[in-house]
């Protein structure tokens, strides 16, 4: 259908919205793609639903193309399946609930797991109907608590989900390789820079996940990758190599000192160098062991309190420190629970009243270089005062070690010893072997080939559909306004007709019409009280990859192309216009 802009439902901004923070957010709204209904909620306006289908139709081509069977769940769905995985409990204030009128639980999905595993137990009972392979695209919710970043991170989103059931894990690791395969080529397909890095699996459980990062300085995930080898991981599931042990042999006993006027740890190594010198080089930041206490709270709503051990020339990541204690969720103590613990000395804990064996009921996880024979300075439990030359191993035990350092650049790599890059980018997908959980806590079972019950093994994989189209607008914009990828566009050409010539309108028709014909997409501004100026704006900021510009050069028998990703400009002859601009949309 030919988009006349005459008739179209458009309206475009001159002025970023107030609520915009990152470009695909301002350009979305500013080019009539989408309007704000409430926070994290967004209606698509004609131009942005036809970029959402485009998106949406080559996700569900590529699931089709592997092999992969659509079907589709109700976004209303009963309390008891999630019940049953713990999920009910565990997602927190993320889910939203509601009541029928019969006072029954209900939820609006966040994901589908359950449901999923649900509809194969009821249709499947042998080893002989799997694998199995299937997805949906579908409306979820969750009320996150800060909503941000337009459709980027919303209350309502669009995914695609699909689950593969298999009978053992060598079955499952096929169908998890069939899904990156497909993602890989859908990715591929949307024009999108992407990563691939290692993932923690957090609240959804199961063993190896990845995920898909659209890089761009806007992302809400930061990754690491090597300089030199294929490492790449979320800065979540990065892992610090552990030194080796030390021999501790001819360390100094610990001694406890004054420390006056050390509110830092700069001023704390200043003093230790100053008062007390290590023989075989000077104290560090690094030397330090800085004890950050916590509070984790359950979703039942219960709470522990646990302290980590950092090296004090770094900082507690609380996204890294969540994503290892999920569904736990961390937070600084307060000081109504600090009065709870007098063996806490604010400013100056240390070790020996932490962990299972000082009795004390607070648990001490450390950062992995905390290895046996290190030397330490850290809080003597005392106003005013650090113990020196406490060494792991000897004066004192953790409970165990814990991923939550800050990550630096120029970090080692796990996996080859080189340094690390930092990036960020946007999640575009993550897949997930799930494993048993949910088939498990669902009773999802089938006969193997000696009649004996076999627990399923499942896989999980999502992409988000909606924010993929922000994705590729924060890929794919420049100065002046957006600039999608040919395939998801919501037209292969933007005509703009200008002047009050009567054969510039007819050409312009005429050409419209023809290229329709020729099986392009295209948008017709055949506005007639709009400036050239507006029309030329307009036709930046909407951002469709190739712009036809009919106008006075018609009269020397030309009319004017621009490659929008480019900016490069070709004069074509009028007869031969058709041809060259179908040409130049399948290049």
């Amino acid at each position: 259908m030919l988009l006349r802009m005459s008739s179209l439902f458009l309206r475009t901004l001159r002025e970023d919205p107030a609520d915009a923070e990152v470009p695909s957010h301002r350009l979305l709204v500013r080019a009539g793609y989408v309007r704000r209904v409430a926070p994290g909620v967004f209606t698509w306006l004609p131009l942005g639903w036809h970029v959402y289908r485009n998106v949406e139709r080559i996700v569900r081509e590529e699931m089709d193309a592997a092999g992969f069977q659509e079907v589709h769940f109700p976004a209303l769905l009963p309390r008891e399946p999630y019940e049953a995985t713990g999920r009910w409990t565990e997602y927190g204030a993320n889910l939203f609930r509601l009541k029928d009128r019969r006072d029954n639980d209900f939820l609006l999905g966040p994901t589908h797991e359950e449901m999923f595993t649900l509809l194969v137990k009821g249709e499947y009972s042998s080893y002989k109907d799997l694998p199995l392979a299937l997805y949906q695209i579908q409306t979820k919710y969750r009320d996150e608590a800060r909503p941000r970043a337009g459709i980027l991170r919303g209350r309502e989103f669009v995914m695609k989900d699909s689950y593969s059931f298999d009978l053992d894990d060598a079955g499952l690791q096929v169908s998890y390789d069939k899904h990156r395969d497909a993602y890989i080529k859908t990715f591929d397909r949307l024009g999108m820079d992407y990563v691939i890095v290692s993932a923690m699996s957090g609240a959804m459980g199961g063993s190896a996940s990845e995920e898909f990062l659209a890089p761009t300085e806007s992302g809400e995930d930061t990754y690491v990758r090597c300089v030199t080898g294929d490492y790449a991981a979320n800065v979540e599931a990065v892992t610090t190599p552990a030194p080796a042990a030390l021999s501790y042999a001819d360390a100094p006993a610990a001694h406890v000192e004054d420390t006056p006027d050390t509110p830092t740890i700069d001023t704390l190594v200043e003093h230790a160098n100053a008062h007390q010198p290590r023989g075989d080089r000077a104290w560090t930041a690094a030397d330090t062991l800085k004890n950050v206490v916590l509070t984790v709270s359950l979703p039942d709503g219960t709470s522990y309190p646990l302290v980590v051990g950092v090296p004090g020339d770094r900082e507690v990541d609380m996204k890294r420190l969540e994503a290892v204690l999920s569904p736990g969720e961390p937070a600084p103590m307060d000081e109504a629970t600090f009065a709870k613990h007098p063996a806490l000395v604010k400013g100056y804990i240390g070790p020996e009243v932490l962990g299972e064996e000082s009795g004390s009921g607070i648990g001490y996880l450390v950062d992995p270089r905390v290895v046996e024979g290190t030397r330490w300075i850290t809080g003597a439990n005392a106003p005013g005062r650090h113990v020196f030359d406490l060494v792991a191993g000897r004066d004192f035990t953790a409970d165990g070690t814990i991923e939550a350092a800050e990550i630096r650049e120029g970090d080692v790599c796990p996996v080859c010893g080189s340094a690390l890059e930092i990036a960020r980018g946007i999640e575009i997908g993550h897949i997930f072997q799930l494993g048993r959980k949910y088939a498990e806590a669902l009773d999802l079972k089938v006969l193997d080939e000696n009649g004996k019950q076999r627990v399923v093994t499942m896989g999980s994989y999502g992409i988000g559909v909606s924010r993929a189209v922000a994705a590729i607008a924060e890929q794919s914009y420049d100065e002046i306004g957006l600039c999608w990828p040919r395939e998801v566009a919501p037209a292969d050409v933007h005509l703009v007709a200008t002047g009050k010539d009567d054969a510039v309108w007819t050409f312009a028709e005429q050409l419209a019409t023809d290229l329709e014909r020729a099986g392009l997409r295209v948008i017709y501004d055949d506005r007639r009280q709009a400036s050239p100026g507006v029309k030329f704006k307009d036709s930046e900021l909407l951002g469709v990859p190739t712009i036809v510009v009919v106008g006075k050069g018609l009269a020397d028998g030309v009319v004017e192309l621009k490659d929008r990703r480019t900016g490069e400009r070709t004069e074509l002859a009028a007869a031969d216009a058709l041809d060259r601009i179908v040409a130049a949309c399948r290049t």
